[in-house]
């Protein structure tokens, strides 16, 4: 894969928790290459590191050794003020739990972020009302997060996720706290809102159903990730 193609290189990447006397090393010399506008699936059990693998590609977390190359920068060389940036115009997060502002209605809860980032207001409304259009929501846009189901919430949070236009989407278990149906649904929008929008996508799911949508699957055992048929 050449630099031109490639969005995240991570090479030799190790990660260790010390607690006291107590030291747990959860990724070991990790290899994960991903291309531009690849949809890629990471899977593997509880504990095996996909969610720290995550946060360290988002910079929220540092690796104890190894090197990760996001969009041709060095993550563990980057500023706080420059992970501030990268995470708020490069990146595009959905987690688990949709961390919508309650007082906030759908459409100011997709508004906000490019406000933040400094998009012009009527702009960045426009970016809203449009990417709720996309997600089925043009008629919740005035309501706040509790008068949302479970799923339309998290919908409004893979439209939050693109307001800034990102190169690269985070999705860490966007649908583990989904009933089948809407689990369902969510996944098949994540890959069709990163199709749409020509996003690169790294997903992490315990779910096989969407794992198998993606065109690059790994599975993540002994600290390494392995690429699947």
């Amino acid at each position: 894969m050449s630099d031109s193609e490639g969005i995240v290189r991570i090479e030799g990447l190790e990660k260790t928790f010390v607690t006291g006397d107590t030291s747990l090393s959860i990724l070991k010399g990790l290899d994960l290459s991903v291309g531009k506008g690849d949809k890629c699936v990471i899977v593997g059990k509880s504990g095996c590191g996909k969610s720290t693998l995550l946060n360290i590609i988002g910079g929220l977390q540092d690796a104890t050794a190894g090197s990760v190359v996001v969009g041709g920068s060095d993550v563990a060389a980057m500023s706080e003020a420059k992970r501030t940036a990268y995470r708020q115009k490069f990146l595009g997060l959905v987690f688990q739990f949709h961390y919508l502002l309650k007082d906030f209605t759908a459409v100011e809860n997709v508004f906000l972020p490019a406000y933040m980032a400094g998009i012009p207001k009527k702009e960045a409304m426009e970016r809203a009302t449009s990417l709720l259009a996309d997600v089925g929501l043009s008629d919740r846009a005035s309501h706040y997060p509790p008068q949302l189901s479970g799923g339309e919430r998290q919908r409004v949070a893979v439209a939050r996720s693109l307001v800034n236009e990102p190169e690269l989407i985070l999705a860490d278990e966007p649908t583990g706290n989904l009933d089948p149906e809407n689990a369902a649904l969510i996944g098949d929008l994540l890959f069709s809102m990163a199709d749409q929008h020509r996003k690169t996508l790294i997903l992490v799911t315990h779910d096989m159903n969407i794992a198998s949508k993606g065109n690059r699957r790994y599975v993540i055992e002994g600290g390494k990730a392995m690429e699947m048929a």
